[in-house]
C-alpha cells in the first residue's frame, strides 16, 4: 500500500481546476501532502471525486478572495455551516480558503453588529441569524492549527464581540438569558416538526422582530443558547491569547449556561426542548440535543447518559445510517430524503458536527460506530447529496454539497488517517472501514499521507497492524485497533484504545518493543519507554428501548 500511495499524482487526481480560485486551492492542498489510497478502488475513487467537487465549491466572493460555498442548490456561504463547521474542517486541508471564509463574515458585518447569515454573489444577507456551530470555536481551531495568525484572530474577535452584544440586545425579549428563535430558519431546521405552525423567516424579514400575531413565538431555543454559551467560552480564550482586557466572558458564559438548564432542559425526559411564549415545552426530540452537546454542554456522565438514552438508541437517533434528524419513535418522523428536510433523514451537516461532541468527552470508540456504517454509504456515493436515507444509506436531496464532500475527507482522516489537532498533536488511527453492508468490502487496507511542518508522514493500515513512516523511513509499528498520539514531530505521546474489545500487542518505536494493552477509550501516556494509564472510562453500548 505504501508504494500505491506514493505513486498517486495528486494534481492528476484533482482534475483541471483551471487558473482561478480552484488552482490556488489545489496548491494549498498539495502543500498539505494529503493523499489516500485504499485496497478498494471504489472508495478511493469516491475520495478523489470528493476533492474534485470541492474545488467547484470554492468561488471568489465580492473581491474578498475565494470562499467556501455550500454547493448544490445553495449558491452561497451560510454562517451555520460553511462559515463555521465546514470551514473548520477545510482548515486542515485548504487553510487559505478557510481563513478567507471566516474573514468574509467579519468584513461584511452590519454597523449594528449583526453578522450576515449568508454571503452570496449579490452581497451579505441579514434576514435571520441561522446559528448552530459556535463561530469562535471554529476560528480558534483554525488559528491553533495554522501558525496562529494574530491579525486574523484580532479581526475575528472584534467582530464576534460586537455580534455578542447584538444577540444580547435583540434576542432576549423575555429576559430569561436564553437566546430566542423568531423563526424556523434561525436554526436552519427547514421542515422540522419543531417549527410547525411557525414562520420560516422573521416578521417582515427583520431579524429583530418576531411575528406579534403568532400564538407561540418567541421560542427559548436550547441550540441557540448553547451556541452563545460555547461562543463565550472561546471568546475568553481568544481574549487571553490577544492580551485583551478581561471582558467577563466566562462569567457571561456561566450565566447563559444557567439559563439553558433552567428554561430549556426537561428533567423528566433528560432532553433539551424549546419553550414557547406560554412556557410550554415544544416536545419534539430533534438533533437539537446533538447540537447542544457539540457546544460542550454537560459533563462526562451527562454525555454518557445521552448516548444511552438517545444518540446510540435504535428507537431514537441511532438508525442503520445515523443520525436521524428527528427521533424515530416520534410519529412525526419522516425518513424521506428526496427533499431538503430536517424532519427525519440523516443530514450531512449533523454528521460533520457530531465528532466534536464525542471527542470532547473522549468517546472515540462510540464515534467509530457512527463512522463505520456511514463509510459504507460513502463508498457508494457519486452525487454528494445533503441528505441520506437512514434506512438504506442512499443519497437524497441535491448534489455537489460541500458538507457531504468534507464529511468524506474528514471521516477518512478520523478513521484511518493522520489528523492534526488544535492542541498541537497528531492522531494516527489504526482502523480500516468495516464491511457493514452485504459483506461487501469497503477497504481491507488503507494508506494515508500528510505533511506537517515540512515532515512527510505516512500511515499504512491493515487488520494485521499499522505502520507509520516518517520521511519514507519506518518510524513506528503498532497493533490494529489503536490510535497513536504524537507531537507534530512524530514523537510518541500516548495511545487511545479504539475498539470495544481490549487491544494487546507491542509498539515498535525508537528501537524498543513497548508492551501495550488498551481497553476501549482508554488513554495511555508514554514516558521513558513505558505506557501508563491516564483514564479508562469504559464504553457505552447501544440501546434498543
Amino acid at each position: 500500500m505504501a508504494e500505491r500511495l506514493r505513486g498517486i499524482r495528486t494534481e492528476l487526481r484533482a482534475g483541471e481546476p483551471g487558473s482561478g480560485p480552484g488552482a490556488k486551492a489545489l496548491q494549498d492542498w498539495m502543500r498539505s501532502g494529503v493523499k489516500f489510497a485504499a485496497s478498494s478502488e471504489r472508495l478511493e475513487r469516491v475520495y478523489y471525486s470528493a476533492w474534485r467537487k470541492l474545488f467547484d465549491c470554492i468561488v471568489p466572493a465580492l473581491d474578498r478572495g475565494p470562499i467556501l460555498y455550500e454547493g448544490g442548490a445553495y449558491r452561497g456561504c451560510w454562517l451555520e455551516s460553511t462559515g463555521t463547521i465546514s470551514a473548520e474542517l477545510l482548515s486542515r486541508f485548504i487553510p487559505s480558503v478557510a481563513e478567507s471564509t471566516f474573514a468574509g463574515f467579519a468584513d461584511l458585518q452590519r454597523e449594528d453588529g449583526l453578522l450576515p447569515y449568508k454571503i452570496t454573489g449579490g452581497g451579505p444577507a441579514f434576514r435571520q441569524i441561522q446559528l448552530v456551530t459556535p463561530l469562535a470555536r471554529s476560528v480558534w481551531n483554525h488559528y491553533s492549527l495554522n501558525g496562529k495568525p494574530q491579525e486574523f484572530l484580532r479581526k475575528m474577535y472584534a467582530a464576534m464581540r460586537r455580534y455578542d452584544r447584538w444577540l444580547a440586545e435583540w434576542r432576549n425579549t423575555r429576559n430569561t438569558g436564553c437566546v430566542e428563535a423568531f423563526c424556523a430558519f434561525d436554526t436552519g431546521h427547514d421542515l422540522s416538526p419543531r417549527f410547525w405552525h411557525v414562520p420560516d423567516t422573521p416578521y417582515l424579514n427583520d431579524p429583530k422582530r418576531f411575528d406579534p400575531h403568532s400564538p407561540v413565538l418567541p421560542f427559548l431555543a436550547p441550540d441557540l443558547t448553547a451556541n452563545v454559551y460555547c461562543q463565550r467560552l472561546y471568546l475568553a480564550r481568544i481574549a487571553e491569547e490577544l492580551g485583551e482586557p478581561d471582558a467577563g466572558w466566562r462569567e457571561k458564559a456561566e450565566e447563559t449556561l444557567r439559563s439553558l438548564w433552567t428554561h430549556c432542559y426537561d428533567e423528566a425526559d433528560r432532553f433539551f426542548y424549546d419553550r414557547d411564549r406560554h412556557g410550554e415545552w415544544v416536545r419534539v426530540q430533534s438533533d437539537t440535543l446533538l447540537r447542544v452537546l457539540a457546544c460542550e454542554v454537560g459533563d462526562a456522565n451527562f454525555f454518557a447518559e445521552a448516548l444511552k438514552r438517545y444518540l446510540l438508541n435504535t428507537r431514537k437517533f441511532f438508525a442503520k445510517y445515523p443520525f436521524t434528524s428527528i427521533a424515530m419513535d416520534d410519529p412525526r418522523f419522516d425518513p424521506f430524503s428526496s427533499y431538503n428536510s430536517w424532519a427525519g433523514p440523516a443530514n450531512f451537516l449533523s454528521l460533520i458536527r457530531a465528532p466534536h461532541a464525542f471527542e470532547f468527552h473522549h468517546r472515540h470508540v462510540e464515534l467509530t460506530w457512527v463512522l463505520q456504517p456511514l463509510m459504507s454509504a460513502i463508498s457508494r456515493m457519486d452525487r454528494f447529496a445533503q441528505t441520506l436515507s437512514p434506512w438504506t444509506g442512499e443519497e437524497g436531496y441535491t448534489e455537489g454539497y460541500s458538507p457531504a464532500i468534507l464529511c468524506v475527507l474528514d471521516f477518512v482522516e478520523r478513521l484511518c488517517g493522520i489528523l492534526p489537532t488544535p492542541e498541537g498533536g497528531l492522531w494516527f488511527t489504526g482502523l480500516v472501514p468495516s464491511a457493514m453492508d452485504h459483506g461487501e468490502e469497503v477497504a481491507e487496507e488503507t494508506a494515508y499521507s500528510r505533511t506537517v511542518d515540512g515532515v512527510e508522514f505516512e500511515l499504512i493500515n491493515s487488520r494485521d497492524g499499522s505502520a507509520i513512516y516518517r520521511n519514507r523511513r519506518l518510524h513506528m509499528r503498532f497493533p490494529y485497533g489503536l490510535r497513536v498520539v504524537t507531537d507534530r514531530e512524530g514523537d510518541l505521546r500516548g495511545v487511545i484504545g479504539m475498539s470495544a474489545a481490549p487491544v494487546s500487542g507491542s509498539i515498535q518505536y525508537a528501537g524498543m518493543d513497548i508492551p501495550v494493552t488498551a481497553n476501549g477509550n482508554e488513554l495511555l501516556e508514554y514516558e521513558d519507554g513505558r505506557l501508563t494509564r491516564v483514564q479508562d472510562i469504559g464504553v457505552v453500548y447501544p440501546a434498543y428501548r
